[in-house]
């Protein structure tokens, strides 16, 4: 698989976003979610991406035991956030609030570094920014486990322009990561210039747009009791049928060129610049190797036009009230 480039680091094309192998996502496999990072190896995919919130705690660690023996080969990338004093390997509700202080941040990277059974981590995000902290903070903390060689890049995830601006100031920001896709396109406005601007890279999480870009639903009641998608904005009521049409569009879009829906969307954001990385995630092989193909997927000018001019605008907000508050800020 070709590679590309985040600023100053270099990772696959694509790279595997691996929440959903232990939280949010309904019911898991560890076995297979072990071999699907392994597989992905083989496919040339290097670029992880983990985070203490994840499980929480116990996505790291599923990681760590993925790439145990051949960890030089993948770049590892996690995040912090929430503090994680009492939390519960499992059990979301023990969860404390977003802290960004420079305490925080330099108490959560040992512990990533023990669950990830690794002496540095290649990318460290701030998950969510703490409004109640300043970013210089935050960020001149991260620039310290730089320094220490804990951390060999920093980033931050849904960072709103003047946020970037601010922290880049402090230390080369060398990824920003936000959801991003064919129904998720608000960083074309101001979050994508502002990267290209200072010469950062975008990495797109939620490509396939939780899986519903690429037809695997048809009712929310298809989805796990414990799947937060049946509690998402876009996947109830009239959006969801609202959003039925989008997805309906790219497969018609993705029959005339005979690949999948999830390949067409993976091309899609692939096309949308060299430094734009998407993160599609999976818990499975068969869905990790028809993702890994997107990368030979070559959509020309009349093609991504046709898209723009043709596919309808998804209808709801990405998150519930409370997870629109954490973003952009």
């Amino acid at each position: 698989m070709n590679h590309r480039k985040l600023a100053r680091i270099e990772v696959s094309a694509l790279g595997l976003g691996c929440m959903g192998m232990s939280a949010f996502y309904g019911s898991t496999d560890e076995g297979e979610a072990i071999a699907t990072i392994q597989r992905a190896l083989e496919l040339g995919i290097t670029f992880l991406d983990t985070a203490q919130l994840y499980g929480p705690l116990t996505n790291e660690e599923l990681v760590g035991k993925a790439i145990k023996g051949r960890r030089d080969e993948y770049v590892i990338a996690t995040k912090f956030a929430r503090r994680m004093d009492n939390a519960t390997p499992g059990d979301m509700s023990t969860l404390g609030p977003l802290d960004g202080s420079a305490e925080h941040v330099k108490a959560s990277i040992d512990g990533s570094l023990q669950r990830l059974g690794t002496d540095h981590v290649d990318l460290y995000y701030q998950h969510r920014v703490d409004p109640n902290v300043p970013i210089e903070e935050t960020v001149g903390a991260m620039a310290e486990l730089v320094q220490q060689g804990k951390v060999r890049h920093i980033g931050l995830s849904e960072a709103a322009p003047e946020t970037i601006r601010r922290a880049h100031a402090v230390h080369p920001i060398t990824a920003v990561q936000t959801e991003y896709s064919l129904w998720t396109r608000d960083p074309e406005q101001e979050v994508i210039p502002t990267c290209r601007e200072l010469g950062i890279g975008f990495v797109s999480y939620s490509p396939l747009g939780r899986g519903f870009l690429s037809g695997r639903f048809s009712s929310p009641e298809e989805l796990d009791e414990n799947d937060f998608r049946r509690h998402n904005p876009r996947f109830t009521g009239e959006n969801f049928e609202a959003n039925k049409k989008l997805a309906e569009k790219i497969q018609e879009l993705a029959r005339e060129k005979a690949i999948t829906q999830a390949q067409l969307a993976l091309a899609w954001v692939l096309a949308q610049g060299e430094d734009i990385v998407p993160i599609p995630g999976t818990k499975r092989r068969t869905y990790l190797e028809q993702n890994a193909a997107a990368a030979d997927v070559e959509l020309s000018q009349d093609d991504l036009d046709r898209i723009d001019a043709e596919l309808p605008k998804a209808q709801g907000a990405r998150y519930d009230e409370s997870g629109m508050a954490a973003v952009n800020l």
